[in-house]
């Protein structure tokens, strides 16, 4: 059960968005606080990672339609606890840092908090990925949402979050998410957390082509969005 230390007395459950991730998935799964209950939301693994998560106690979830974002969707809709946190499965986030988000979003600083992602080497976030994060969130912050980094470790409310109409199914997810919280005015923070080397190659950002591709695409949806 969850205590209060971990989490104010409410239920929480951790999405992983998972995508052949065997290799990571025990560290990441084991790294998982007290009372935290992990839903793995598989898109398609063909390496174990299904099985693996489920031997370590997760909950899975087959997402067949392929993307981040449907994945995350998927997960959300199969948690039931009335917090949920996201967090990448590839063991370059530290699951045992989710009650930090999960303490400010209790005590009723904010609506929705990012990990502030801070790289552990250089190896962790090249230098390619880390321009692209730069770039889009620094046209965030000239619409007022106050973020450095579009980090894949956050927590909410489970029915906040299923209210917000958000539709990017693939890489766009976590901005379209910033959008439409901003839009319904919600009050985003960020707390540190500590940002590792990847276990694997980035689905988005793994080459300085994939950062490209995926800056051009976040500012398709921003100006999208208005």
């Amino acid at each position: 059960m969850l205590t209060q230390c971990d989490s104010g007395g409410a239920s929480v459950d951790v999405v992983l968005p998972c995508l052949n991730e065997a290799r990571a998935l025990p560290w990441v799964l084991e790294r998982m606080p007290p009372g935290y209950r992990a839903v793995v939301a598989d898109n398609g693994s063909h390496d174990g990672s299904p099985r693996i998560a489920r031997d370590h106690g997760a909950v899975v979830v087959a997402v067949p339609e392929r993307g981040y974002g449907a994945a995350v969707h998927a997960g959300l809709r199969a948690a039931d606890a009335d917090v949920v946190c996201v967090c990448d499965a590839d063991a370059s986030l530290d699951p045992a840092h989710l009650p930090r988000l999960v303490t400010e979003l209790l005590a009723g600083r904010a609506e929705l908090v990012l990990g502030r992602r801070r790289p552990t080497s250089v190896r962790a976030w090249p230098p390619h990925a880390r321009l692209g994060n730069a770039i889009v969130a620094g046209r965030l912050r000239r619409r007022g949402i106050p973020v450095r980094d579009l980090g894949p470790m956050r927590a909410a409310r489970r029915a906040d979050l299923l209210r917000l109409p958000v539709a990017d199914r693939r890489f766009g997810y976590p901005l379209e998410l910033l959008l439409r919280a901003a839009q319904a005015d919600w009050r985003i923070i960020e707390t540190d957390v500590d940002y590792h080397p990847r276990i694997g190659r980035s689905k988005v950002t793994g080459s300085p082509l994939g950062t490209v591709r995926a800056v051009r695409d976040m500012s398709a949806l921003l100006a999208s969005l208005r």
